[in-house]
């Protein structure tokens, strides 16, 4: 399932992306290729263990043009940074597009939970935001993919074939609710080839 022109990033707002296992490779591969202008924030809960040090952070700014970086309480989500949940926190935005931390129970046994950030980005920013699913071995992820696409939102899904660990893209699929399903190449495209 193929849109045969790009996505048309003016009329967005936010990129939310979940990914568990698997997820350092395939972020290696997407997030460097987003150029340094890239007119939109990307918020990203990667299921990480609790203890996980911020050696990804520096992995990334490696790599990346544009800023990598933790999200903290109250920080206004701005233009030209890639914003990752803190390790063992749910990460939510809140109506004035500010970040909020939360350490409630677990869902769908994580703490960060791709589902939390999902619904509370869709809550706030509606039909313009994308959701995208990539690469984990459980199902978090698919009712937040649900819930962008019921507030208007567009949703992206790794295809199975190629994930290294496809039930969480898979899971989101059989929700019927995604709108491409792509190869981390084909994601990649609809970012960078904007104007082709």
């Amino acid at each position: 399932m193929k849109l045969k022109s790009k996505l048309d990033l003016s009329k967005f707002s936010c990129i939310v992306i979940g990914v568990s296992a698997g997820g350092m490779e395939v972020l290696s591969k997407l997030l460097p290729s987003l150029p340094a202008d890239f007119p939109l924030p990307v918020i990203i809960v990667q299921h990480l263990h609790k203890t996980s040090t911020g050696y990804y952070l520096e992995y990334y700014n490696e790599k990346c043009l544009l800023f990598v970086k933790e999200a903290k309480q109250n920080e206004i989500i701005k233009v030209g940074n890639i914003y990752f949940a803190p390790p063992d926190y749910h990460l939510l935005i809140e109506n004035n597009k500010t970040f909020a931390i939360s350490s409630d129970e677990k869902v769908n046994y994580s703490r960060p939970s791709i589902d939390i950030l999902f619904e509370s980005a869709a809550d706030v920013y509606g039909e313009k935001l994308i959701g995208i699913i990539l690469t984990g071995a459980n199902n978090d992820g698919a009712e937040g993919m649900k819930i962008i696409k019921q507030k208007g939102g567009f949703t992206i899904a790794q295809n199975p074939l190629e994930a290294e660990f496809p039930v969480m893209p898979q899971s989101a699929i059989d929700t019927g609710t995604i709108d491409l399903i792509l190869t981390l190449n084909e994601i990649s495209d609809e970012f960078i080839k904007r104007d082709k």
